[in-house]
């Protein structure tokens, strides 16, 4: 079994879930008698993570979730205020970020990505279908692990009001991970998937009770 240092996790639990119509935390997609979403995550990144952090503005309501609740330090900030907030409040130099829409995390991927020399300020796979990010470079940046040294270049960005995740990686050291290597541990490159409008939910919800 490989080992690798303390490592923060960070789950961005702060969206609108706009095209959902309601609160896609609190989606129930292995049934009435299973977790929520958002428990389903923090629990999984509990497996591989030192500490779980929950980067979320409505504190009050998930008291029980057995995670650090962090609120987000820019109102305005999408993803990118959220995994600085996160990150600024991480105990360990380094976090594993996810959303908390994501219900096919792959244990053995992120272990993967967590044993790799921490020779670099982010480390994100590769899109193993070309168009499928919101990025240029073609990164999954919300299934990454980011450095306390990200910290700066990600707050400088914020101030100058840009939110795209992507728009500080010209100042920090970027390894990547190809689709290949993704691909031995998630044969369907489903880790990367997000549940935001009910078709996706239903999907999800299928392939789940089929075992798929």
């Amino acid at each position: 079994m490989e080992t690798y240092p303390p490592t923060s996790a960070i789950v961005l639990a702060g969206g609108q879930s706009r095209r959902l119509g309601h609160d896609k935390r609190r989606l129930r997609l292995w049934g009435e008698a299973g977790p929520l979403l958002l428990e389903h995550v923090v629990d999984l990144l509990g497996q591989v993570c030192d500490e779980v952090i929950a980067v979320l503005n409505d504190a009050p309501e998930w008291v029980s979730l057995p995670a650090r609740l962090v609120p987000d330090a820019y109102a305005d900030g999408g993803s990118l205020g959220g995994i600085y907030s996160g990150l600024r409040a991480a105990q360990y130099s380094y976090a594993l970020v996810v959303a908390c829409d994501m219900p096919f995390l792959n244990l053995d991927l992120l272990r993967a990505m967590l044993a790799r020399p921490r020779d670099y300020d982010v480390l994100a796979p590769e899109a193993l279908e070309a168009g499928t990010t919101r990025n240029q470079l073609g990164l999954e940046t919300l299934h990454a692990i980011y450095g306390q040294g990200c910290l700066a270049p990600m707050r400088a960005t914020l101030d100058q009001g840009r939110r795209q995740i992507a728009a500080f990686f010209p100042q920090v050291r970027v390894a990547t991970i190809a689709p290949d290597e993704v691909r031995r541990y998630d044969p369907q490159g489903r880790s990367f998937l997000n549940v935001n409008t009910p078709e996706q939910a239903a999907e999800a919800t299928s392939w789940l009770e089929r075992g798929a």
